[in-house]
């Protein structure tokens, strides 16, 4: 069909001609209302979008002189960013003269990273930025 015919036939039902597939050797179009159709598009798009998990990184502060029990609860909440699919960075703050007792925070590090080890494994291992020892957890592939 010609694109004069297929304009006037669409003028005729009051609705839009919409070119699907213009690169097409004949270009492809449909007859349908635009306005609706652009509706529907954007409602799908956002429904995408809401049942799309954004990869979030969230932070989790430990300090070198932490308690056990502190310790576990930060496990714990650290645990439901992990299994909600979130990224988790671990860190470890020094402050002032702790600074001279580097080891004891690695350790807390490594025992923190041991009790979540059944679901998260090691993005990137511990390393150090300044005064803080870091390192970021991800989910484990399911």
């Amino acid at each position: 069909m010609s694109s004069r015919a297929a304009n006037e036939l669409a003028l005729r039902y009051g609705l839009d001609l919409y070119c699907v597939a213009p690169n097409a050797n004949p270009p492809v179009c449909k007859i349908l209302n635009y306005g609706k159709f652009r509706f529907e598009q954007q409602k799908q798009e956002r429904l995408s979008r809401k049942n799309q998990h954004a990869n979030e990184l969230k932070q989790v502060q430990l300090t070198p002189q932490i308690g056990q029990h502190d310790l576990d609860t930060k496990a714990r909440h650290a645990r439901d960013f992990i299994e909600d699919g979130s990224r988790v960075q671990v860190c470890v703050v020094f402050r002032g003269r702790q600074l001279a007792h580097k080891d004891l925070g690695e350790e807390v590090m490594q025992n923190f990273v041991q009790s979540l080890e059944d679901i998260a494994t090691v993005d990137k291992p511990p390393f150090w930025e300044g005064k803080w020892y870091e390192c970021i957890l991800a989910p484990k592939k399911k």
